[in-house]
């Protein structure tokens, strides 16, 4: 009772300060949208990713986006269905569209880690966002020989449905329409792992 109570104060007094405030800056990271569902181990991984895990021996979906896929037809067999379900298909809970009602008539700025686009799908104009480490929705050149990022929804929805046994077609696979070097995620990422999309090509 007295954790309860605890709780709901502080409940009671973040709402009074909301109610009085003239800006909102919102903080965002993975947390939240655990908590809308998106969780990337248990259950939801065994769904959607029991044969990669067996075949490949990791247990949670963030092992298996550093995984070192001999092929790049695998290494965009997993990341098309891992974009696809934390992209493209809804969080099971509405925590965005809560704190998006809460804020939606405030002066509001959000800075966030997050790549699911979760806040955008809930309503939060893009132009008042700042996604530090990218978007799932995004490729760009693995070099990059450009700064220019490309939608990727119709190419993943493709390799969802084309693929089989862990493995898109070749001619999906997506390469730089400048240079013709390999796409990669528009995420924050490690040289080294910049490195493996290319030497999973050839290059």
């Amino acid at each position: 009772m007295k954790f309860t109570q605890e709780r709901s104060e502080q409940i009671y007094r973040l709402m009074a300060v909301l109610d009085d405030a003239d800006a909102v800056v919102i903080g965002a990271g993975a947390g939240l949208s655990t908590t809308a569902g998106l969780e990337y181990s248990g259950k939801r991984f065994e769904k959607h990713f029991s044969d990669f895990e067996q075949k490949y021996g990791f247990h949670d979906m963030y092992s298996g986006g550093f995984y070192p896929y001999p092929t790049p037809e695998e290494f965009w067999a997993y990341w098309s269905r891992y974009i696809f379900i934390n992209r493209y298909s809804d969080a099971p809970r509405p925590v965005y569209q809560t704190l998006y009602e809460l804020v939606k008539d405030k002066n509001y700025f959000v800075v966030t880690t997050n790549v699911d686009h979760c806040f955008q799908k809930a309503g939060f104009d893009k132009a008042r966002l700042f996604y530090t480490q990218g978007d799932y929705g995004l490729f760009q050149c693995s070099t990059p020989c450009h700064n220019k990022t490309y939608d990727n929804r119709d190419i993943v929805l493709r390799m969802v449905n084309d693929q089989k046994d862990m493995r898109v077609p070749s001619k999906l696979i997506p390469h730089c329409p400048v240079c013709g070097k390999p796409m990669t995620t528009n995420l924050c990422r490690t040289t080294a792992g910049m490195r493996h999309v290319n030497d999973i090509s050839g290059l």
